[in-house]
């Protein structure tokens, strides 16, 4: 019996940025990351024992939310 090779999938690369660049990326403080870490609204990664912490960016970019405004006419 053979058994066919896994298809692949489509690579998709994650970019990850630490949580001064991350905060600098979107004005905001390092603090202001750290809180959304601990609320559970943006998740956090650590390579091994590593204590750097590093967010991937699309889920921070996710964070930004457009404000509604009041159209005239």
């Amino acid at each position: 019996m053979t058994v066919a090779p896994p298809v692949p999938f489509p690579e998709v690369r994650r970019q990850f940025l630490t949580l001064a660049r991350g905060a600098e990326r979107h004005d905001c403080s390092v603090k202001t990351l750290r809180r959304k870490i601990a609320s559970g609204e943006l998740r956090a990664y650590r390579l091994g024992k590593s204590r750097a912490i590093r967010v991937d960016v699309a889920e921070l970019d996710a964070l930004m939310q457009p404000i509604p405004t009041v159209q005239t006419g």
